[in-house]
């Protein structure tokens, strides 16, 4: 291809161990880069893989012949939120594509097709595949659209591009960028998302530790980002307010009537209520003072090793 696009093109890739997928997938990324980009750069985000995927992705660079090919060595399992965020922080290019994982369920052609979209005046747009979402992230968008305000509807992405906009004002907003996809819904600039058919069928099988990175992401996510814990601590304090009211009534005509009251069961049917109430809440504001102290007083967000240049 004779006319390439002028700009210049960033790729952040995250890898965990991804040994029997990330040859194929940084070939298929290198070659599409290469083709429409005159100027552009990969960098693999390796999130203390313990396979080959390493070994794989300096044999995949080799076929790089004008895109940078990088790789950045997490020190420890940091989880795709704060090692897409040492990606992108390193990436400088005009636009900068993030893939969350290395599933190839979309054509070549995906890729350009959302560059061409963001062109029309577009900082951010994702590529949704078109089909059904799995339950769990059905219901999580679903629960996290409902107790959010702002317009954009989340789903499930498999990858977006940013403009350097985006970055900026990202940078600028937050040092810690927990959950990108809500900061990304919320930063005020324009947001698409294109979907596409899936060109086979690809089971997503993630491991016990990145299993359990998720759901504790989207634990958090619900909590920062969404008025669920608020929704909740107001309905259990109205629950318990209203039966405290109705103990109170009840014992004034109990007491008034001179009857005897066993009173156990309903005296320890109350407080179960509302100590589980107080709980519920007390439970919600240490998750909350636990985020606000990772979000502000923790210096160190993401350690690597290093960083290898794998091509000139």
């Amino acid at each position: 291809m004779t006319n390439k696009e002028k700009n210049f093109a960033s790729v952040v890739i995250y890898v965990h161990n991804a040994e029997k997928r990330i040859g194929g997938f940084l070939s298929t990324i290198i070659k599409t880069m290469e083709d429409n980009f005159g100027h552009s750069e990969i960098i693999c985000v390796n999130d203390f893989s313990d396979d080959g995927s390493l070994n794989v992705i300096k044999e995949a660079s080799k076929r790089a012949s004008t895109a940078s090919v990088s790789v950045i060595n997490m020190s420890y399992f940091h989880g795709l939120e704060l090692s897409m965020n040492a990606g992108v922080d390193l990436s400088i290019g005009d636009f900068v594509f993030e893939f969350d994982n290395t599933f190839l369920d979309f054509e070549p052609s995906t890729i350009m097709q959302i560059y061409r979209h963001s062109l029309l005046g577009f900082d951010i747009v994702s590529a949704s595949p078109d089909k059904a979402e799995k339950l769990t992230s059905r219901i999580f968008y679903k629960v996290f659209d409902h107790y959010t305000a702002q317009s954009y509807k989340m789903s499930t992405e498999s990858f977006r591009i940013l403009s350097r906009r985006v970055i900026n004002r990202i940078s600028s907003m937050n040092k810690t960028v927990l959950y990108r996809k809500a900061i990304y819904a919320n930063c005020g600039l324009k947001t698409d998302n294109i979907k596409y058919r899936p060109i086979e069928r690809i089971s997503q099988n993630l491991d016990k530790k990145e299993k359990g990175y998720r759901i504790g992401l989207a634990v958090d996510s619900l909590i920062l980002f969404t008025e669920l814990g608020y929704s909740f601590s107001k309905a259990m304090t109205v629950l318990m307010m209203i039966m405290s009211l109705f103990m109170i009534v009840y014992s004034i005509v109990i007491y008034a009537t001179y009857n005897p009251v066993a009173g156990w069961t309903t005296t320890i049917l109350f407080l179960s209520v509302a100590f589980f109430g107080l709980f519920g809440i007390l439970t919600i504001i240490i998750k909350y003072l636990q985020l606000l102290v990772d979000l502000v007083f923790k210096r160190k967000y993401y350690s690597f090793e290093g960083i290898e240049k794998l091509t000139k």
